[in-house]
């Protein structure tokens, strides 16, 4: 029985669903790493180390803080494979849902200088509108059912790997979709996850051809020490 079950596990993908580190918000380029998302990116790299957590395969998405996220985690570990890189890994353009919601419902825009919770009470209106398909196609990039289709698609083809452990680096939008295919919650509940994953947090995951298993969601072990979490961040 010993002998079976060792077999069994071995033909698991362990699989690392990383968001990047913090961004620029409120910055004229929001698709960049702030100092903080950079450091917290290669602490998270050090935790690996320290764990003797190695990666034989690395995806990200095609996004400059997906790239420097990745680079992060790589000065932190000490190396890492080459990334592969696909667009399904991307985030959505939450800018342009936003700018189709506010087309429609212009009493609802968000100040200039306004804190950041109220563009995320924006932020989670629009995407309810979204997600229900009330917004305009013409003034988005793609539909919610496309947003749901290229997660399910990255998705299975990490369920088709045969490595031991798998590093992805993507933005929360698409993890939080990703694991909706995993645990199947509601279209609302995507954007509540979404909104909640925090940056360079990992979700861990077992993956082989019959399905994928969520193992835990949102960990940052390598920020919950007592002289790091000023540096648990949301955005």
């Amino acid at each position: 029985m010993v002998n079976i079950l060792i077999t069994k596990e071995r033909k698991m993908t362990e699989i690392y669903l990383v968001r990047h580190g913090q961004a620029s918000f409120g910055k004229a380029n929001y698709d960049k790493l702030s100092e903080l998302g950079i450091q917290q990116a290669k602490w998270l790299g050090e935790y690996f180390s320290h764990r003797e957590v190695t990666f034989d395969d690395v995806y990200m998405g095609e996004m400059v803080r997906h790239d420097e996220t990745t680079q992060g985690i790589a000065d932190g570990l000490g190396n890492l494979p080459v990334p592969k890189v696909h667009s399904e890994l991307n985030e959505f353009n939450f800018q342009a849902v936003a700018k189709a919601y506010l087309d429609a419902n212009p009493n609802d825009a968000v100040p200039e200088g306004a804190p950041p919770a109220e563009f995320y009470r924006l932020l989670r209106k629009a995407m309810l509108a979204w997600a229900s398909d009330t917004l305009p196609h013409e003034l988005l990039d793609e539909s919610w059912a496309d947003f749901e289709q290229r997660a399910f698609n990255m998705l299975q083809h990490l369920q088709q790997s045969d490595k031991k452990r798998v590093l992805v680096v993507s933005s929360g939008g698409a993890i939080s979709m990703m694991l909706k295919h995993i645990i199947g919650y509601s279209a609302p509940m995507v954007i509540n996850m979404n909104l909640q994953i925090r940056n360079a947090s990992f979700s861990q995951c077992f993956a082989n051809k019959r399905g994928v298993h969520l193992n835990n969601f949102n960990s940052v072990p390598h920020l919950d020490v007592i002289d790091r979490l000023h540096a648990i961040t949301y955005s």
